[in-house]
């Protein structure tokens, strides 16, 4: 197979909107995926005041309650949970979040607006990262000069 026919297939395959690179291992199966909100805190690592906060800014608004009014999860929640555990982890602002799950709610004519979104917080975090290597270089440079000088005092 060629380079050619290779990029050609990759670009055939059907395109979906995941968040996480790889499947998540769930605690349950699909069809049987109904958690209450303390199984979520276990299994996310979230607190149920955020959880609920969540939901009251319209982060999470599709969660689905009992007939007794609890909460109750899906795999698809917990799915969404961990891409704003990464979007959190860029440093995309709250209400930024909110947009973007806003546009989601809104449909696929949504996605250029969401691939905007995405692409500008994919930009700050680059630069971030910049950031961060001139910093990182900076704290090599200081920790080597210690080293240089620790060997040098131990010579005498």
């Amino acid at each position: 197979m060629t380079l050619i026919e290779t990029k050609l297939i990759e670009t055939e395959r059907p395109r979906t909107d995941i968040c996480v690179s790889a499947p998540p291992a769930h605690p349950r199966p699909d069809g049987q995926d109904r958690y209450t909100i303390s199984e979520v805190v276990a299994f996310t690592g979230l607190t149920a005041h955020t959880l609920r906060w969540y939901e009251r800014i319209g982060l999470m608004p599709h969660v689905d309650r009992s007939n007794t009014g609890q909460r109750r999860f899906t795999n698809r929640d917990l799915n969404w949970l961990g891409f704003v555990g990464k979007l959190r982890l860029t440093g995309m602002p709250v209400a930024d979040m909110v947009r973007y799950a806003e546009l989601v709610r809104e449909g696929e004519h949504t996605f250029e607006a969401r691939q905007e979104l995405l692409q500008q917080t994919r930009r700050d975090v680059r630069s971030r990262i910049a950031e961060l290597q001139d910093t990182l270089a900076v704290l090599d440079h200081k920790i080597d000069f210690y080293a240089d000088a620790r060997r040098a005092s131990e010579r005498l």
